[in-house]
């Protein structure tokens, strides 16, 4: 009966998604130069997503094979269903993104209303959002019914403990679902890097050239970057940050299948009941579909209402009302879930506050993902003072403006892992590890709510860039670039949920591992003894992997964006008409060269979270993998906050100059120096710290699905 609960909540999604679609299509996409644009940022996006969707496929069926083969055969078509949800939301918002860009233009020129213009940007951003959260539960779904009647007979013999709850085997199931996270995985890591790859080098070689060295505004049509830049917004900030957020929130939801699975093992029938450990397995699922019809509700009440001209009041209020509604409705649910069993029971798998136990560690979560993000706001924000400093800065030059931007970017780890910290301890102490995964899953139980915010921001961007290429007048251009600059604030919140929630998904995963062990007739030692010295050199080189990993990415974009610099310098120089705009730009040059950089760069940082725990498991065993997982969790936790949080700050810092700040504006030395910071921070923002909260979770996935082979068959045991 749950189960088709969670499929209404899809139904319900799917169907606001679709109305948002048509609504925001049906919309005039402005005049015949708007069109023009547009169809050539949407022709440029759809080229790229069609190749990079190739190299995924091949590099999918290689996993597919590898899983079928060494593992079994459903945990392979586990992971296919999961690319396929994840690559299907990466489109479909990405598809909606290049339709909702110019007719948000549109809507600023002929409306003039700020509030008019910030509805259609989030009824777009709304799209990408629903099918985040309608397609990870869809696919979920799908792995409950087809694999839920197999599992009795497909049970592998050796297992220590035989169960059934629709025909599920406890373990398998656990292998099975672990293989549908990683499908999510690998597709949003793809997304993420290539996508990041293809944006700032589009975006840093515009900028460097166009505005530091031509003088000319940002998304000028003479700059031949320009298109190639808007593009870029689509394909990583669109497509890559709805694979991200809902590769996070299946990682949560996984981890706490898992988690139930393997604990029904570790402690035997005698503690725990079979009952028991199907409502623990089921009650996260449809904990994340509730929080979805919240999300619907929140949405469309934006849409509906009439919209004041405060942009960020008015996406506040939207994310407030889903995060609200989801406790609310969450915890009625819970009690009326848990009410019938024993407290001796409830006590034993952990929930020390009775049948409201788990609901309680996921409002902890849901209060300490409002409290990061608040956090990042306070950073990222111009309203604020850190960001305001890094602005005073660029008066000075550019070397102070990168340094306190390093500054603040360094600063602003130290609370929010604070707050993870006390999540971590409050939420253990009240329903023990299986209330750490669902403080992971309150974050992100309003995901689509918070994804349609962070969407609308790179759709005004977007916007911003047409209006600049149609010359329309100067105040529409202004009414984009205040939504654009509250999007950059909402990205950073968004991009705090997003690496708290895989802390807390990653530290479940991670137990999941352990406990992996006993079902495969390893000792269960890691975490009684971690100091361990295999332990601790799996530690130390997966501190590492993160640093290794941040400067390929960094690396792949320089490569890129050097490229498109050559590029556009070599157009200005050939063809002096370009400046003066007697001769047009040749745009298609720099879209192939953004997508020929990406492709080529994305596969060996994409492909490291895979090999790394593999290759260190088939070579040290459990043991290593173990310790590579806690280090490279906790190194890249705070280095995701530091890039996604200084990236935010310089480029704010930028348009807060650009607003005319201090009486500097555009085109001074005092901008320049912030241009020039605000490029530093662009790989870092936007391809860097997004796909650490993705690297931590693939690697600890793959370990979970891995082990059962390494744990046994690794070259330290046979010497």
């Amino acid at each position: 009966m749950l189960t088709y609960v969670v499929f209404a909540a899809v139904a319900i999604a799917f169907l606001a998604a679709i109305y948002n679609y048509y609504s925001v299509k049906r919309k005039d996409p402005g005049t015949e130069r708007m069109k023009e644009i547009a169809d050539a940022i949407q022709e440029g996006a759809n080229a790229f997503i069609a190749h990079e969707y190739k190299i995924i496929a091949l590099v999918a069926l290689i996993v597919f094979a590898a899983l079928a083969i060494v593992v079994d055969w459903y945990v392979g078509v586990a992971f296919v269903i999961g690319a396929i949800m994840s690559a299907t939301a990466g489109y479909v918002g990405m598809k909606i993104a290049t339709i909702a860009n110019v007719r948000v233009s549109n809507e600023a020129r002929t409306t003039q209303s700020l509030g008019k213009t910030l509805k259609v940007a989030f009824q777009g951003g709304s799209v990408m959002g629903l099918s985040v959260g309608a397609f990870a539960l869809l696919g979920l779904g799908i792995v409950f019914l087809v694999f839920g009647t197999l599992m009795n007979q497909m049970a592998p013999e050796n297992l220590i403990i035989k169960s059934n709850w629709m025909g599920i085997n406890f373990v398998p199931f656990a292998m099975t679902v672990s293989g549908y996270a990683l499908g999510c995985s690998l597709i949003a890591m793809f997304n993420r890097v290539g996508g990041g790859i293809y944006t700032k080098a589009a975006d840093m070689g515009a900028d460097l050239v166009g505005k530091t060295e031509a003088h000319i505004p940002e998304d000028d049509p003479r700059n031949p970057a320009t298109i190639a830049d808007n593009v870029g917004d689509n394909v990583g900030d669109v497509a890559g940050l709805g694979s991200d957020l809902l590769e996070s929130f299946v990682g949560a939801i996984v981890a706490s299948i898992a988690l139930a699975c393997y604990n029904f093992v570790i402690l035997g029938s005698d503690v725990i009941s079979t009952q028991m450990i199907n409502k623990l397995m089921i009650y996260p699922v449809v904990f994340a579909a509730i929080g979805l019809v919240a999300c619907v509700i929140g949405i469309m009440y934006l849409i509906w209402k009439k919209v004041s001209d405060k942009p960020h009041m008015e996406l506040n209020m939207s994310t407030w009302v889903s995060a609200g509604l989801t406790v609310a409705f969450t915890g009625i649910f819970t009690w009326l879930y848990f009410r019938g069993m024993a407290r001796e029971e409830l006590a034993n798998v952990g929930f020390a506050l009775g049948a409201l136990s788990p609901w309680i560690a996921a409002v902890i979560g849901i209060v300490s993902g409002i409290a990061i993000g608040a956090i990042a706001e306070y950073y990222t924000s111009y309203d604020f003072e850190p960001t305001r400093k890094i602005a005073r800065s660029s008066i000075e030059g550019t070397a102070l403006t990168i340094t306190e931007g390093l500054g603040v970017g360094m600063k602003s780890t130290l609370y929010p892992v604070l707050i993870l910290g006390a999540a971590i301890i409050a939420s253990h102490k009240i329903a023990d590890i299986y209330g750490v995964t669902m403080a992971a899953i309150g974050m992100l139980s309003f995901v689509a709510a918070t994804v349609s915010v962070d969407t609308y921001g790179p759709i005004a961007d977007n916007a911003g860039g047409i209006s600049e290429m149609s010359e329309l007048k100067p105040e529409v251009r202004q009414i984009t670039d205040k939504l654009d600059s509250v999007g950059n604030t909402t990205a950073a919140i968004g991009k705090g949920f997003a690496i708290g929630s895989a802390a807390l998904a990653a530290l479940s995963l991670l137990a999941s591992f352990l406990h992996s062990q006993v079902t495969h007739g390893e000792s269960f030692e890691l975490s009684l003894n971690v100091i361990k010295p295999l332990t601790l050199a799996g530690a130390a080189v997966g501190a590492s992997l993160p640093y290794y990993f941040s400067g390929m990415l960094i690396d792949a974009v320089s490569k890129a964006a050097r490229a498109m610099v050559k590029e556009v310098r070599h157009q200005f120089e050939k063809f002096p008409g370009i400046l003066t705009g007697e001769e047009k730009p040749n745009y298609k040059e720099c879209i192939e060269i953004s997508s020929a950089g990406a492709l080529k760069e994305m596969k060996f940082p994409a492909l490291i979270a895979i090999i790394a725990p593999l290759l260190s498991g088939f070579i040290f065993g459990p043991d290593f993998v173990g310790g590579l997982l806690i280090g490279t969790t906790l190194s890249a936790i705070m280095l995701a906050l530091f890039t996604a949080n200084a990236g935010g700050a310089w480029d704010n810092a930028k348009k807060l100059i650009e607003s005319g700040f201090s009486g500097h504006e555009k085109g001074s030395a005092t901008h320049e120096a912030a241009v020039i910071g605000d490029t530093v921070g662009d790989p870092l923002k936007d391809t860097v710290g997004p796909s650490l909260d993705i690297l931590i979770k693939i690697m600890a996935t793959v370990s979970l699905i891995g082990v059962s082979i390494f744990g046994k068959y690794n070259l330290f045991n046979l010497f």
